[in-house]
């Protein structure tokens, strides 16, 4: 196997995942990811999409094989708060208001409210929620909500960030805007993404690569990697390089549909 590469943040090595009901969930995973990069990873429901990004996060642990993250074992070293998670529901505790959920992570560190403010309203100022800091999730709408969720994600200062479908319930015109919004703080922030879709138009429009995942059982069956998507703006959406774009990791979509173990 060749030697990870210097800058490789992520480093997954022939990673098996099997569910205690014999399920085989992940088979033979290997991909090393740079820092700075945003990778998307897209395939079919059941692919194992989810289930690589919470092993790479630490909250599921392998059943064979080895992922490092920032040179160490996932879930294991590093500092607190290296990693941001962002679930597919915001996962917003219903009693607290704006501020106390993006407040928690820091809280659980130990570090006072009062310390902790300056960042707090920092973060809300990148998600364009600073005047809704008292709000309450009830009052807020979905992509409201959704943006909670990535600023709290965000509060720790992590190098890399995780997100598990965020969007895919919200409607596209406020898919469209959070995608840029996501761009921007990959920028701002000096991030490493990986970005769970199903969507092949999102895929592109986020990416600097494409992985795509397999189903029965989930494992890399295509690497397509794109232009860096610094800069992107709406106008891209139409162009005649992201139709080109689209169409190529649309046919290797359709490809991994037809690459299933039986």
């Amino acid at each position: 196997m060749a030697a990870q590469p210097v800058d490789a943040l992520i480093d997954v090595r022939n990673v098996h995942k099997i569910f205690g009901n014999g399920t085989v969930a992940i088979k033979d995973m290997s991909l090393t990811i740079s820092e700075g990069e945003f990778v998307s990873f897209l395939g079919p429901s059941g692919c194992g999409k989810s289930t690589a990004l919470k092993m790479i996060a630490g909250l599921l642990s392998v059943s064979a094989g080895e992922i490092d993250v920032n040179g160490h074992p996932a879930g294991q070293g590093g500092e607190t708060g290296d990693i941001g998670y962002v679930f597919q529901d915001a996962t917003l505790m219903p009693w607290a208001n704006v501020f106390d959920n993006v407040f928690l992570p820091l809280r659980l560190q130990g570090v006072s409210r009062r310390d902790a403010t300056p960042r707090i309203t920092e973060v809300l100022a990148q998600v364009g929620l600073s005047k809704f800091h008292k709000s309450y999730p009830r009052e807020l709408s979905g992509g409201m909500k959704m943006r909670v969720s990535i600023a709290r994600a965000l509060v720790t200062n992590p190098k890399l960030l995780l997100l598990d479908e965020p969007f895919a319930a919200l409607d596209e015109i406020t898919r469209f805007k959070l995608n840029n919004d996501v761009l921007r703080l990959w920028e701002e922030n000096n991030l490493t993404v990986i970005f769970v879709t199903h969507s092949v138009f999102e895929s592109v429009y986020m990416s600097s690569r494409v992985v795509l995942m397999g189903a029965r059982p989930g494992r890399v069956i295509e690497e397509i990697e794109l232009p860096r998507a610094v800069g992107r703006t709406d106008e891209y959406r139409t162009s005649a390089e992201f139709g080109e774009h689209a169409r190529t990791v649309t046919q290797a979509l359709e490809r991994t549909m037809t690459n299933v173990d039986h």
